[in-house]
């Protein structure tokens, strides 16, 4: 019969052992964290992923998809992880609004995109009919938040770009007289046009010539031929990647006008189409690697390897970030209580800047202006218009 004293070491041994087994399991098959087994809470992005427009859609691709591996990897969304139902708008209107559809059976929390302005409206209003808060990274059109109030966007519109763009060539470059191309199969450089002319002449500029052309549909020729008969202090290009080509045969067809543009040309696209070939050239961006801000040198530090990192990817990763913040602020996945949350943000410090939404859902932001010089951009000044 056992002693006390051998009782006692029995017991010691005994829960030793079992302590041990318990700490190995423990070891072995951890317990999963309240984000890893939760449901998740989805969000969708939706971009181009294949036609025309994947290329300028890639970097915001990148961003969206960034921001949500890093919140994840430092634990979700209210104790869930987030998931990022990533669809494809086809690089069309009808596309995104398929896309949109998608996500509302999905039931997704809130979406992130598009780029291209055509897209977003088209996305917009599926996503208001719905009340599902949408976030545009880089879609400029002024039209698109006044779709509804679940609609916001985290860069500058085009009443600011087009403005900033006409203040810069006739204040700093001391143009007077532009030509200007008109891509008449996007809204984009439709409505940058016609803010763009309207401040330009405003100012005292004079418009030699509006030429019109369909991006892809032809090799510009005509239209070359037809600026070439005119002179002037400055070709506005108020497209996208196209601008590029269009901006090399204009300098080889012996064009003295100086080539500006938008946040359409920062793309890679752009420069291999023949933006690489411009001697001296300037556009309006909505932010550069090399931004003063302390979070955007953070971000380069971490993320500079992972792809191709345009103003979009800052403005993606941001948009995702503001959306997250909003719902952790909500303190739930209700509509209302994100939408409102979204209205009331104030001075969220993003990559891009500080980011606050006016009664409209517009974020205001300064302007990143951009010199090329013999066909490699950098970083010239920063731009607020008047």
């Amino acid at each position: 019969m056992p002693t006390n004293q051998t009782r006692l070491s029995m017991f010691t041994r005994y829960n030793t052992s079992l302590f041990f087994f318990l700490f190995l399991a423990a070891t072995i098959f951890p317990a999963p964290s309240p984000a890893a087994s939760a449901e998740p809470i989805k969000i969708a992005g939706i971009f181009a992923l294949t036609g025309k427009a994947k290329g300028s859609n890639n970097a915001a691709v990148l961003g969206t998809e960034l921001a949500v591996r890093e919140i994840n990897l430092t634990g979700g969304v209210l104790g869930q992880p987030l998931e990022l139902l990533l669809l494809d708008n086809s690089s069309s209107p009808i596309g995104s609004h398929l896309a949109a559809e998608t996500a509302v059976r999905a039931k997704v929390t809130g979406i992130v995109g598009a780029v291209w302005s055509s897209h977003s409206l088209a996305i917009a209003k599926v996503a208001e009919k719905n009340q599902i808060p949408m976030i545009s990274p880089i879609s400029t059109i002024p039209s698109l938040t006044s779709i509804g109030d679940h609609i916001f966007r985290v860069c500058y519109d085009d009443n600011f770009q087009g403005k900033a763009i006409a203040e810069f060539a006739f204040k700093e470059l001391k143009a007077r007289t532009a030509l200007v191309f008109v891509d008449l199969t996007s809204d984009f450089s439709l409505t940058l046009t016609d803010i763009f002319i309207r401040t330009f002449q405003g100012l005292g500029g004079r418009i030699v010539k509006e030429i019109e052309y369909k991006a892809r549909e032809d090799d510009y020729i005509d239209q070359i031929n037809e600026a070439s008969g005119h002179d002037a202090d400055i070709v506005f290009l108020s497209g996208h990647d196209e601008s590029g080509a269009i901006a090399e045969k204009l300098q080889e067809a012996g064009m003295k006008a100086i080539p500006v543009g938008s946040d359409g040309w920062d793309v890679d696209s752009f420069f291999t189409l023949g933006g690489n070939k411009i001697r001296q050239g300037y556009f309006i961006n909505h932010w550069t690697p090399s931004h003063a801000n302390p979070l955007s040198r953070i971000f380069m530090k971490k993320y500079q390897n992972e792809g191709e990192i345009k103003a979009s990817t800052a403005l993606a990763y941001d948009a995702v970030n503001v959306l997250v913040t909003a719902i952790k602020r909500a303190g739930s996945t209700d509509s209302k209580a994100i939408r409102q949350n979204l209205h009331g943000l104030k001075g969220f410090k993003g990559i891009t800047g500080d980011i606050t939404f006016d009664a409209m859902g517009n974020a205001t932001k300064k302007a990143c202006v951009m010199e090329i010089r013999q066909g490699i951009p950098s970083f010239l000044k920063s731009h607020v218009s008047d």
